[in-house]
């Protein structure tokens, strides 16, 4: 009796390292991959928008659109500081110098949007701005579904593809 239930437990014992853990291997690859590529897109998007000094409607689409091609949903949050420049003047010995400090304000993804989305057609930055984009993946993945069940991680609020890039704008838009 001793020996059957050796012998199942070395089949069972077979099976999840023939199987399972390489199955584990290929979904984190994958996921690895995936996370590469959004970074990839959006660092290319933020450099866009850095050399460009604008957001238009069609950049942003083909953005989504792009990193939505790897089988994943995504949440993009962006985030851009607006330099406010606070310009006053001083007269010390017949020189004038700038008083004052620049001060930024943000926007964030729903106003810049409904700025992308008006009549204007692009949100128009100018140079000095600040760009931030956060990308995080919504849906579980193959991964992070096996290794949940494998390890019996609890939680499915941690993002598994995340990718984050910022930049300063180098032009003036429009």
């Amino acid at each position: 009796m001793s020996d059957t239930v050796v012998t199942v437990l070395a089949i069972f014992l077979a099976a999840i390292l023939m199987f399972i853990f390489p199955l584990m291997s290929t979904a984190d690859r994958t996921d690895d991959i995936s996370t590469q590529a959004v970074d990839a897109v959006t660092t290319d998007f933020v450099d866009e928008i850095r050399s460009t000094g604008k957001i238009t409607q069609d950049s942003y689409d083909n953005f989504v659109q792009t990193i939505s091609s790897t089988g994943n949903s995504y949440e993009v949050e962006m985030e851009v500081q607006v330099l406010d420049d606070n310009p006053g003047k001083k007269v010390t010995e017949a020189e004038y110098t700038k008083v004052g400090e620049n001060y930024y304000y943000s926007k964030y993804t729903t106003q810049i949007l409904d700025e992308v989305n008006s009549d204007k057609g692009a949100m128009y930055l100018k140079q000095g701005d600040m760009v931030t984009i956060n990308v995080k993946n919504t849906n579980r993945t193959i991964g992070t579904i096996l290794k949940d069940f494998v390890y019996r991680v609890t939680g499915n609020n941690s993002a598994s593809i995340t990718a984050s890039h910022s930049g300063i704008v180098t032009v003036n838009g429009k």
